[in-house]
C-alpha cells in the first residue's frame, strides 16, 4: 500500500503570493506592443493621431511666422526678389517637387500596407523608396547649395553676382536669399528627422511589429512626412517662381 505525498499548503487566512507575471518575449513585445494605460489598439491609434495632429498644428504656426515675415519683406523690395528668384534652379526645384510628391505616393502605399497587413516585406518595400527619393532630395539640394555658392549667391558671405540686373538694389536682393537658405534648410532638416524615424520604423517592421490592429507609428510618421511635403508645395512658388 502505497502513501501519496501531499504537500501541505498555507494556513488558513494568509493570501497566497500572486503567480509571477509571464515574461514576454522579444517577438512577443514587438508584435503586441500595447500600453498599458490604453483599453485596445483603436484607442491607442486615436490618442497617437491626436498627438501628431497637434504636434503638426504647432509646425504651422512655425512656418507662418517665417512665411508671413517673407511676404512683408517680398511686399516692400518686390523688384528685388524677383531678380532674387530669377537665379535660382527653377528646374532643380522641379525635380525637387517630382521626387517628394513621388515619395508622397510611396509613404502612403506604406500606410495601406500596414493597415491592411500585406506583409512586412512590402511594408519595407515602400518605406525603403520612400527613403530612396528623400535622400535624393537631400544630396540634389546639396548640389543646388553648391551653385549658389558657386554663384556667389550667400548672403554676408560671398555675394557679388555677376550680371545683376541694373537698378537692383543687392542689399535687399541678400534679404531673398536670406529667406532662401533659411527655409530651405528648415525644410530640410525637417527631411532629416522624418528619415531618421524611417528608418527606425523599418527595422520594427522588419521584427513584425506592425499588424492591421497596430500600425500607429506608420500612420504618423506618414502625417509627418505628408506635412514635410505640403511646405515645400509652398516653398516651390514663394521661392522659385516669383515672375
Amino acid at each position: 500500500m502505497s502513501v501519496e505525498h501531499v504537500t501541505p499548503g498555507p494556513p488558513p487566512g494568509i493570501p497566497t503570493a500572486p503567480p509571477a507575471p509571464h515574461a514576454a518575449t522579444v517577438g512577443e513585445s514587438f508584435a503586441t506592443p500595447l500600453a498599458h494605460h490604453f483599453r485596445d489598439f483603436g484607442q491607442q491609434h486615436e490618442a497617437g493621431t491626436l498627438g501628431m495632429w497637434l504636434f503638426l498644428a504647432t509646425e504651422v504656426l512655425f512656418f507662418g511666422g517665417v512665411l508671413t515675415a517673407y511676404e512683408i519683406y517680398h511686399y516692400l523690395y518686390p523688384q528685388a526678389f524677383e531678380a532674387g528668384s530669377q537665379r535660382l534652379y527653377t528646374s532643380i526645384g522641379a525635380v525637387h517637387t517630382l521626387g517628394l510628391l513621388g515619395s508622397s505616393l510611396t509613404m502612403a502605399l506604406a500606410v495601406r500596407a500596414a493597415q491592411a497587413g500585406q506583409g512586412r516585406r512590402i511594408l519595407q518595400l515602400f518605406l525603403a523608396l520612400t527613403m530612396a527619393l528623400g535622400l535624393a532630395f537631400l544630396v540634389l539640394k546639396g548640389v543646388e547649395y553648391y551653385l549658389d555658392y558657386r554663384e556667389h549667391l550667400v548672403p554676408n558671405l560671398d555675394f557679388h553676382p555677376e550680371g545683376w540686373p541694373a537698378g537692383v538694389n543687392q542689399r535687399p536682393a541678400q534679404i531673398f536669399f536670406s529667406f532662401y537658405f533659411v527655409l530651405t534648410a528648415i525644410h530640410a532638416t525637417h527631411m532629416v528627422i522624418g528619415l531618421g524615424l524611417m528608418a527606425l520604423v523599418l527595422v520594427l517592421a522588419g521584427r513584425g511589429r506592425y499588424t492591421p490592429d497596430n500600425y500607429t507609428a506608420v500612420d504618423c510618421l506618414g502625417l509627418y512626412w505628408h506635412f514635410v511635403d505640403i511646405v515645400w508645395v509652398f516653398l516651390l512658388p514663394l521661392l522659385y517662381l516669383i515672375r
